[in-house]
């Protein structure tokens, strides 16, 4: 049991970060987002200890419990799923401050647009695609959809994210 809980220590510490960033971008509260993300690796860990050969990709075990963990508290209190303007922190290496600002709008604009996508497949493949860095394999494994289907999601967000974000910089210059 000993070598099984130091393989899902290192489990843990590889995804408690994304985890929990993904279930905060989705109920944007950190109580709740710290209830969820702790209840998500307590059922992984009762899985993992019990079924640890059955588990052939963690990282996406556990993505796939915090998801039906925020879909189940939705169904319970009712309300729409939505994510955040301002809940993601991104690290940025960037050493002038300039340039760190306009990185930073820039990420801002493109958090707000990923909001207003209506679709919510769109806006968590997006999520777990470029901010969590999650493979096509893995998110299709998650969803439990081909990667063919991932693939063509993943293009149709973009393309949505692309053409709002060009209707906002039009509304931009026809504002200034």
């Amino acid at each position: 049991m000993s070598n099984l809980r130091k393989d899902f220590s290192k489990i843990y510490d590889q995804c408690i970060d994304k985890i929990y960033r993904f279930v905060f971008i989705k109920v944007n509260s950190r109580d709740i987002a710290e209830d969820l993300t702790s209840e998500t690796f307590l059922r992984g860990w009762e899985s993992y200890k019990n079924n640890h050969n059955a588990i052939e990709n963690p990282q996406a075990f556990l993505y796939r419990i915090a998801r039906n963990l925020v879909t189940d508290y939705y169904r319970e209190k009712g309300r729409t799923q939505t994510i955040p303007v301002d809940c993601v922190p991104i690290l940025d290496p960037s050493p002038n401050l300039e340039e760190k600002s306009q990185i930073r709008s820039d990420l801002e604009i493109v958090k707000s647009t990923i909001t207003a996508l209506d679709n919510e497949d769109y806006q968590e493949y997006l999520i777990w695609h470029y901010v969590d860095d999650l493979s096509v394999e893995e998110i299709a494994e998650m969803t439990g959809k081909s990667e063919g289907a991932i693939r063509v999601t993943l293009h149709r967000a973009l393309k949505c994210l692309k053409d709002q974000l060009e209707k906002e910089e039009k509304l931009d210059r026809e504002i200034s």
